[in-house]
């Protein structure tokens, strides 16, 4: 915990860096991600990545003349292990402000592979649709919810990610990092001590023998 704490501020200059300056002063191009919503057996895999800790839809940027499919199939493949099929076109989440970029997100089935880790993601997991974690950006919220529902064209949604979508990655981030990555983990059903069969009152009176 102690080398993931002393890597913050190092971490967070770098991502200022690629929020604020890069997008302004050095790229030529507008930046487009393409993310999966990677679904099985009611399930969705997501990912924490290297730098801004927190679960994120897996995917990354196309290199030159590879088309939608193709990327993101070959980085989910890299980053996750699994190959995929290509489902359903989502929508398109443009975002203003902090990294501005267009996120094109797509709805994706299991082909092959196994769930692992990598380099850039070095946590994945498969959750239940229904038992998300917390800790996941807010930013990716809408997508999933879009893509659990198959009703509709392909969604065309504006975000600005101000000094709130900031503060709530900034906050997740340091989540993950003081827990190991468990903060905002889906809680187990505890069964308290003793809470077994025979402890009902009914099976209690049912055990009882009759009165003397």
């Amino acid at each position: 915990m102690v080398r993931r704490l002393a890597s913050v501020i190092p971490n967070y200059l770098e991502i200022a860096w690629w929020g604020l300056a890069s997008p302004r002063w050095v790229e030529s191009e507008p930046l487009v991600v393409y993310q999966g919503v990677v679904l099985r057996d009611g399930r969705v895999a997501l990912a924490v990545r290297e730098d801004l800790r927190g679960w994120e839809l897996p995917g990354g940027k196309g290199k030159p003349g590879e088309s939608a499919e193709s990327a993101l199939k070959r980085e989910l493949k890299e980053e996750i292990g699994l190959d995929v099929s290509v489902e359903r076109h989502v929508g398109d989440y443009v975002r203003t402000g902090f990294r501005p970029h267009t996120a094109r997100v797509y709805t994706c089935r299991v082909t092959g592979g196994r769930l692992r880790p990598s380099d850039e993601t070095p946590v994945v997991r498969w959750f239940d649709v229904e038992q998300i974690p917390t800790t996941l950006f807010p930013w990716y919220r809408t997508p999933l919810a879009d893509a659990l529902d198959p009703t509709g064209d392909p969604r065309q949604r504006h975000e600005h990610q101000g000094l709130g979508s900031i503060w709530a990655g900034l906050t997740i981030d340091l989540r993950m990092r003081v827990s190991e990555d468990t903060a905002g983990l889906p809680q187990p059903l505890r069964i308290q001590q003793g809470s077994h069969q025979g402890s009902h009152p009914r099976s209690q009176q049912k055990k009882k023998g009759p009165s003397a």
